[in-house]
């Protein structure tokens, strides 16, 4: 059993006969009353996000995950099909357990975690960014820039991103997978 204060982004827990991932949490000390953790839980089973406020001191039940590395192989649908890189079983996954599947390129190295009570797949973590190529993008037109302006990209995956003014064709770019946003142009 953990606390409120051990809450951390990515910690899994189980609320409300459902396994959840912390995506995001704020501890709140007012001035008036007692302090209190405001989080935002992703289910891992249906992929919904829900907004729950805990207080401080809330017990909470954590789940035992372990983390290990696969690499892309494929998709059909939306099932995604990942291989481990330790001993080359594979396994299937569908798209709601992915956070950011039209990023996910072949050939890249995710890190998969597994529920240790039963074995089975709850989350997909991607790199914190990926170096993608642009595959069509219109031209900038020069003149009409008066300040941070974007223009829509299409990448090698298929995901749309909003790109700065000078970045053409066959560009490479790094993505951010956490916002599906334009970084910097890759080298």
């Amino acid at each position: 059993m953990a606390t409120t204060s051990d809450i951390r982004k990515g910690l899994c827990i189980r609320y409300n006969n459902d396994i959840f991932k912390i995506i995001e949490f704020l501890h709140v000390k007012p001035g008036k009353g007692p302090a209190f953790v405001r989080t935002k839980l992703k289910s891992i089973s249906t992929g919904k996000v829900i907004d729950n406020t805990f207080s401080a001191g809330h017990k909470i039940e954590d789940v035992r995950i372990e983390t290990r590395n696969y690499q892309f192989l494929y998709n059909d649908g939306s099932t995604y099909h990942f291989m481990n890189t330790d001993d080359y079983n594979q396994i299937a996954l569908q798209e709601g357990t992915l956070d950011a599947p039209q990023l996910l390129k072949e050939g890249e190295i995710v890190k998969v975690m597994f529920n240790t009570e039963d074995s089975s797949p709850l989350t997909v973590e991607m790199p914190a960014s990926v170096v993608l190529e642009v595959t069509h993008t219109e031209p900038g037109v020069k003149g009409n820039t008066a300040t941070n302006a974007t223009k829509p990209a299409t990448v090698e995956t298929g995901a749309r991103v909003k790109v700065p003014l000078f970045i053409n064709e066959g560009d490479r770019i790094k993505i951010d997978t956490e916002k599906g946003s334009y970084m910097e142009r890759a080298k």
